[in-house]
């Protein structure tokens, strides 16, 4: 299993550098976490940004060498800026939404940088800790399944067993309001925090620690990570961002047409990992909705993609019907980024891709 350790920026090693949401580039020099932050910003967009296990495949396909290589993960812990997360990627955690009992998150025992679930009620505690846990599975179908393990692991261990044998920790408001999980005893959940930031300012919440100890704050003055990592080598000449928000409200032929004018077409999503990174994009909106490059024909009776790619993942509203004219998709931009239907002439916020 690939897996992100800490280490001293001082140190020099290879690097990732990135240029797009799909490429990485693993650079074969040894330089400081600051050195090749400041040579992936110069010859391409930045150091590598890691969202999810699909990503950490991609790195380990970057290199033929058995190596460890700097990442743009960085912590700054002497300014105390401790930030929770959800270990699902793709979820934001909202302060406004939460469920602490009375007189948490304490750090009574130190550090307490995760979380148990009790009768709904949160409490922080050490990540070292060993509890039972309650994993999230998501079927083919868009279903949920919620399954209790029984045997105790410290929390990042927990989270290891469900990425391999289920998706996540259990995740979001959503899932933790189901009826099933309301156990009387303490279950870790997927809730983390820490002084972690990506390089290039995203807020991806996704970490895959070796060890325990790289969820609690490091005593150096800066702290970076690095992967371990194997696989083949690609180079390529890289371009920017494939993903552009674009901050003005048209209607859904008006945002087309500026696609297709300006960049290249109108977004098409085929996989929850696309999901993901379109809903990260999305948080800058200036509106409620916004559009996506799928329409209704009434002709046909389907969906398409205007790119002409299968609609083959779907991530429709329940309740949603999905057969009107003159009607095409939007992503909302809060809650769980799903999937609704609008009337053409409404005007949103829109994303672009390039080829």
């Amino acid at each position: 299993m690939v897996q992100l350790e800490s280490g001293i920026c001082s140190c020099s090693q290879s690097f990732f550098c990135t240029c797009h949401l799909y490429v990485y580039h693993f650079i074969g020099e040894n330089k400081t976490w600051d050195e090749a932050q400041k040579y992936c910003r110069e010859k391409y967009t930045d150091l590598a940004t890691v969202s999810n296990m699909t990503d950490m495949e991609r790195l380990r396909k970057s290199t033929e060498t058995l190596t460890e290589a700097w990442i743009g993960l960085h912590s700054y812990p002497e300014n105390n800026n401790r930030r929770w997360y959800w270990s699902l990627p793709g979820l934001e955690f909202k302060e406004t939404q939460t469920r602490w009992d009375s007189g948490e998150p304490n750090d009574v025992g130190g550090k307490e940088n995760c979380l148990v679930m009790n009768n709904q009620k949160w409490s922080d505690f050490p990540c070292n800790d060993k509890h039972q846990f309650i994993c999230y599975m998501e079927t083919k179908q868009s279903n949920e399944s919620f399954h209790l393990i029984i045997y105790t692991l410290t929390w990042p261990q927990a989270q290891r067993y469900c990425r391999v044998n289920h998706t996540d920790l259990v995740s979001g408001l959503d899932q933790l309001d189901d009826n099933s999980l309301k156990s009387g005893s303490d279950v870790w959940i997927g809730v983390f925090r820490d002084t972690w930031r990506w390089s290039d300012g995203r807020n991806f919440s996704f970490r895959n620690w070796e060890y325990v100890e790289d969820l609690v704050d490091g005593q150096s003055d800066k702290t970076c990570a690095s992967g371990q990592l194997t696989d083949s080598f690609v180079t390529k000449t890289c371009p920017t961002d494939k993903l552009i928000l674009i901050n003005e409200s048209k209607t859904w032929v008006e945002a087309l047409n500026y696609c297709r004018e300006k960049h290249y077409d109108l977004v098409s999503i085929t996989n929850l990992h696309q999901q993901r990174w379109v809903q990260e994009r999305i948080k800058e909106a200036s509106t409620e909705f916004v559009w996506l490059g799928l329409r209704y024909t009434c002709t046909l009776d389907f969906w398409f993609w205007v790119s002409d790619e299968v609609v083959s993942y779907t991530n429709w509203a329940s309740g949603v019907q999905c057969d009107d004219c003159d009607m095409s998709a939007v992503m909302e931009r809060e809650g769980r980024n799903q999937w609704f239907k609008k009337p053409d002439n409404e005007t949103f916020n829109f994303i672009c891709s390039e080829i």
